[in-house]
């Protein structure tokens, strides 16, 4: 099998249980590290699927990477290569399919519910799951492409999820792992404490139940997942 593509676009923004995940069901990936300079590839086809994880950067930053990688996503989808966005990556592929990313109402930071919309595509996506608790960390937000339909929504941001027959893009993270958020906290750890809030967890909100919280979104991930590779291509 070709391998799938995994773009990264910040070096504490790796795959994280999605690398786990593909290990496990055995299946090849390759590196894209957007964030060291490397080329954005010319062909989809090159790869079984692309998948896109978030970054810093807004997808509306005068950035020379960020056209190509729009134009790799709509030459993906023309192939049907399956596309896959977490958070910046959702919001890239918004963008390439014709839809906005704008500033979002209020920053979303830490743990917060994610409720899955009732509809034929929610279910497929996230079977009988009705709502989960999932990771959030941005300022922006998408709207729903055309063709596309909302799968998922939150409190704080009503387009947390959309899909496009084999394609996903999300703005929630999916993929932590204690790792990943142990390194966000970090990096940020001062903006964090100063614009704590409704909307915004300091690190030690995070960190509580950690494992626990982890393992359940490590759930729903694998059922994302698991939906998402049965289209990947031979």
């Amino acid at each position: 099998m070709k391998p799938v593509a995994i773009f990264r676009h910040s070096r504490t923004e790796g795959p994280g249980y999605f690398a786990t995940f593909l290990d496990a069901h055995r299946i090849p990936h390759r590196l894209v590290e957007i964030d060291a300079g490397e080329e954005v590839p010319a062909d989809p086809r090159a790869f079984s699927g692309l998948a896109f994880m978030g970054g810093p950067m807004s997808v509306n930053d005068v950035l020379p990477w960020i056209p190509e990688v729009l134009g790799l996503v709509n030459k993906a989808v023309d192939a049907d290569v399956p596309v896959l966005g977490h958070c910046l990556g959702g919001q890239l592929i918004s963008k390439a399919l014709g839809g906005r990313v704008t500033r979002n109402g209020v920053k979303e930071i830490g743990w917060g519910p994610v409720a899955i919309e009732d509809n034929a595509s929610a279910r497929k996506w996230f079977g009988a799951t009705r709502e989960f608790s999932g990771f959030h960390w941005h300022g922006e937000t998408f709207t729903i492409p055309p063709k596309a339909t909302r799968i998922a929504g939150s409190p704080y941001c009503a387009n947390q999820a959309f899909a496009l027959g084999k394609h996903l893009g999300m703005q929630c993270h999916v993929e932590m792992t204690r790792e990943l958020i142990g390194a966000w906290c970090e990096d940020w750890e001062k903006e964090l404490i100063a614009k704590a809030g409704p909307s915004v967890q300091t690190p030690e909100q995070m960190f509580e139940r950690l494992d626990e919280r982890v393992y359940s979104l490590n759930a729903i991930a694998a059922c994302l997942y698991g939906r998402w590779i049965q289209g990947l291509k031979a």
